[in-house]
């Protein structure tokens, strides 16, 4: 298959994989048998075995080859337009079979990374107490984040789950990563314009690890104007590099437990140095 018309069927939910092993204890049903021994019909059988390969809601299992075309393809896609976050998540999945397990080992060695991974918190809106959130003191962390929601217009909803990762586990630290992003911008005090996310893209570079958010940080600047390369290059870059390097790893913190801290605290206990006063 092509990669675009991988990233078709994979956004479209369409198992990928093919002739993988079967399920212990299972036996494929032979071409020759249109019933099971159970008395189900073959059609059956095979939905079953199907769904054998699935190692969580929603998770489409891709060959090796299969997720070469994906990253491929999702990254032309990422790279013409760095708005679509669909391709942009198909490439963190794709690309992310290093970093992934080294991310989950720092969070399993870290108290609080720990329970986050025990415990599987999610960042929705059927999660979040929006108005408690808005009535929390200016400057706390929960206020911050719903002020940067608003001004930005962005939903935490909008962040795709996990599909292409074939493992349990990974599956959930990419998903963490995605819907602690916008707690990075409120951390790092970045909008969601391209020179904001730029910045960003090289402070979770550092942090994390990820193929995509290198090849963010690296091509996203193509878009800018010269005046704003001169201060990503000079004031930004260098801040959000040192930051990356500094802060303790941004996925040990339980977010959820943190709303009341002031943002200024967690980011001198995470090694955040404070945002250069440029206007982003």
């Amino acid at each position: 298959m092509r990669p675009l018309l991988l990233l078709r069927a994979a956004r479209a939910g369409v198992p990928l994989l093919r002739g993988g092993p079967a399920c212990p204890g299972k036996a494929r049903p032979s071409h020759s048998e249109p019933r099971g021994r159970d008395g189900r019909g073959g059609e059956e059988e095979e939905e079953e075995m199907e769904g054998c390969h699935q190692l969580y809601p929603g998770h489409i299992p891709t060959s090796p080859l299969q997720k070469a075309l994906l990253a491929a393809g999702s990254a032309v896609m990422a790279l013409y337009d760095p708005y679509r976050h669909d391709m942009v998540a198909v490439l963190g999945e794709t690309t992310g079979c290093l970093a992934l397990p080294n991310l989950r080992d720092k969070m399993r060695n870290h108290p609080e990374g720990y329970r986050i991974l025990q415990e599987r918190p999610r960042i929705r809106l059927s999660t979040l107490d929006m108005a408690r959130l808005q009535g929390l003191p200016d400057g706390s962390l929960g206020r911050e984040y719903v002020r940067f929601l608003e001004d930005n217009k962005v939903s935490p909803d909008t962040r795709m789950p996990a599909k292409f990762v074939d493992d349990e586990e990974l599956a959930y630290v990419i998903q963490r990563y995605r819907e602690v992003h916008d707690l990075m911008h409120t951390l790092l005090g970045m909008p969601t314009n391209m020179l904001g996310e730029v910045v960003v893209k090289w402070f979770e570079a550092i942090q994390t690890g990820l193929p995509m958010c290198v090849l963010g940080a690296a091509f996203g600047p193509v878009r800018l104007s010269t005046r704003k390369l001169q201060v990503l290059a000079t004031e930004l870059v260098p801040w959000a590099i040192r930051s990356g390097l500094n802060a303790s790893c941004v996925l040990n913190v339980y977010y959820e437990q943190r709303w009341e801290q002031p943002v200024e605290s967690l980011r001198e206990e995470l090694g955040i140095f404070p945002p250069p006063a440029v206007r982003v």
